[in-house]
């Protein structure tokens, strides 16, 4: 009787944990979709990754990077600081690593979900282009693309997380690496999303330096 009783309170014990971890997931998720976090957000927050820590941006700058407004560069900034993702120290903007990286493995794919199309002329991503693309073996299908006409390659259309991240992807290597390690988590199979989640701490870890 007493080792059922103890038993009971150990399961109940484990219960509790499990619940309380998912009340803090499911409060920040809530904290980031109750913001409207709109896919220009993770974007923009992509790119202060990719230009590293140590650079100072001005909003103009940053729009004519991304092809953006700046308005519209501005209000996703402060989207993404309310949402956590960003943060100013020191008069610059930046990154909060563990709530992106957070968001970005465990909430992205359920909240921006890539459309995918016909066979189209495009620029490859996901599982198709670097880093991904040494990692895993290539079969008969074609591969995912961003739609563009500037695209080296057909293959099947895949949503790019906002519409002009194919162009930013084009001026910054670093970014469309970021770009396809995001796709690969929002559209990816588990073992690419496996390599996709290594992939992306590596890269967050290089911002630190």
């Amino acid at each position: 009787m007493g080792l059922h009783c103890s038993q009971l309170c150990i399961a109940a014990s484990s219960a509790c944990e499990v619940n309380k971890l998912s009340t803090i997931f499911v409060i920040r998720e809530s904290r980031i979709t109750n913001m409207i976090l709109k896919p220009q957000d993770v974007l923009i927050t992509l790119k202060l990754v990719a230009s590293g820590k140590a650079i100072q941006w001005r909003f103009n700058d940053l729009a004519i990077e991304l092809d953006m407004s700046v308005s519209e560069t501005h209000a996703g900034v402060k989207r993404a600081q309310r949402a956590g993702l960003v943060h100013v120290f020191d008069g610059r903007l930046q990154v909060s690593l563990r709530a992106l990286e957070e968001f970005l493995l465990h909430g992205l794919r359920y909240v921006f979900v890539p459309d995918r199309g016909e066979i189209t002329r495009g620029l490859p991503t996901a599982h198709a282009a670097r880093p991904i693309a040494s990692h895993v073996v290539t079969n008969e299908e074609p591969p995912p693309v961003w739609p563009s006409s500037e695209g080296p390659v057909r293959g099947l259309a895949f949503s790019p997380l906002y519409k002009s991240a194919p162009q930013a992807a084009l001026r910054d290597a670093t970014l469309y690496e970021l770009l396809v390690i995001v796709d690969t988590l929002r559209g990816g199979r588990a073992r690419e999303r496996k390599i996709a989640a290594s992939e992306l701490s590596r890269r967050l870890a290089d911002y630190e330096r």
